[in-house]
């Protein structure tokens, strides 16, 4: 599981890079202690913190926490939060806006319903 998201990270860097933006994986998130996003990037005048998930469902649900500290890292470091949530082979970027609270206190997203978005629309 966690070689499936280590690949997405580094397939969704290069995308970046290609889309023009300079980008890095940090290392230690999802360990460390400090709130830290998956992917941090930036084209000179916009900074990105990026959290990144891939799954074969059309529905993606991330813990409150996650959601948490990217709002609090990018609070912190002057950047933009978003999810980038690769669906089986396409990935689609969501504002912490786009996220819905489900029953159980979990977020969701789905990817027939929520506002997503595509690279271009990210960067441009």
């Amino acid at each position: 599981m966690k070689r499936k998201g280590s690949e997405a990270e580094r397939e969704l860097v290069q995308m970046l890079w290609g889309a023009g933006l300079g980008a890095v994986r940090v290392a230690g998130s999802g360990v460390s202690k400090f709130p830290c996003p998956d992917v941090v990037a930036s084209n000179g005048s916009r900074v990105l913190a990026i959290e990144c998930k891939s799954t074969k469902h059309r529905v993606k649900y991330i813990e409150p926490e996650q959601v948490s500290q990217l709002k609090k890292f990018a609070e912190l470091f002057g950047a933009e939060p978003w999810f980038a949530v690769k669906f089986s082979t396409d990935w689609f970027f969501y504002k912490l806006k786009d996220l819905e609270k489900t029953k159980g206190g979990k977020f969701s997203i789905n990817l027939g319903k929520n506002n997503k978005r595509y690279l271009v629309d990210v960067v441009s």
